[in-house]
């Protein structure tokens, strides 16, 4: 476990089959304000031992900021250890259980990755991940492809059984009190702005940021804008140019 210092601690909590790489441009954002750290959900078959298992990285209060699967996760932090938790942001997330159908669905994706690999997976799982005008754009798409790839058919089987078995977050939305951010890409087609609009209206203190020109990938898509709209939520932009006018003043 790492201890707390004097600076606040942001866990950065990752979605389906992404690792610390989907983060990389908002953790070099963050880092200059706070100790960053990337969690890592590719052994755990439950959302609430991801939860557990999140918790245990660090001592002390977190800044708890989700992506997807990962939003879902930092939800059940707050169940578990609401205390804990001194600001909350979900990013292209659901509060929904499992929908009819669903898990024949997911079990195909599931059967594809043992039967024909990784690579066929991200194939098949990614272009619907993204804005609808960039399912041919290689820049955006090798990392992604190449990110998959990393892992495994027995993780992806394990995050599917996680998400399969997802609680209905709807009852529990009125409970989190701390300050929370929503946000999601505009043409989000796997979360929908509708979904994040609804969340927003159920959480006090709740605050709604709606990404331009994103799908689902919001963190690789647009990752600027996503940077920005949490510095200016975190109150790190007032920080800095507090810090950058004492620094000209000296001067």
């Amino acid at each position: 476990m790492t201890t707390t210092n004097e600076r606040p601690t942001i866990l950065l909590l990752p979605g389906l089959l992404c690792d610390a790489s989907v983060w990389t441009a908002q953790a070099e954002a963050l880092r200059p304000h706070a100790q960053v750290l990337v969690a890592d959900f590719s052994q755990n078959e439950s959302l609430e031992a991801m939860a557990h298992s999140a918790l245990a990285i660090v001592e002390g209060p977190i800044i708890a900021i989700g992506h997807s699967m990962g939003a879902r996760v930092a939800m059940e932090m707050v169940r578990l250890a609401p205390e804990r938790i001194q600001k909350l942001a979900l990013i292209d997330t659901g509060i929904d259980s499992r929908k009819e159908g669903e898990e024949a669905k997911r079990q195909v994706l599931v059967d594809l990755a043992f039967a024909e690999g990784m690579g066929a997976l991200a194939e098949r799982w990614l272009p619907p991940m993204v804005h609808m005008d960039r399912v041919a754009d290689q820049a955006l798409l090798v990392p992604l492809k190449e990110m998959v790839m990393r892992a495994t058919p027995e993780q992806h089987q394990r995050q599917i059984r996680a998400l399969l078995n997802r609680p209905n977050l709807v009852p529990r939305l009125a409970d989190i009190t701390c300050p929370t951010l929503v946000m999601v890409g505009r043409q989000d087609r796997w979360s929908p702005l509708a979904q994040h609009e609804e969340m927003a209206a159920r959480i006090p203190n709740a605050e709604l940021v709606v990404i331009e020109d994103s799908g689902h990938m919001t963190l690789l898509e647009q990752p600027e804008q996503v940077s920005d709209a949490l510095l200016r939520w975190l109150g790190f932009e007032n920080k800095l140019a507090s810090a950058s006018g004492a620094a000209a003043m000296r001067n």
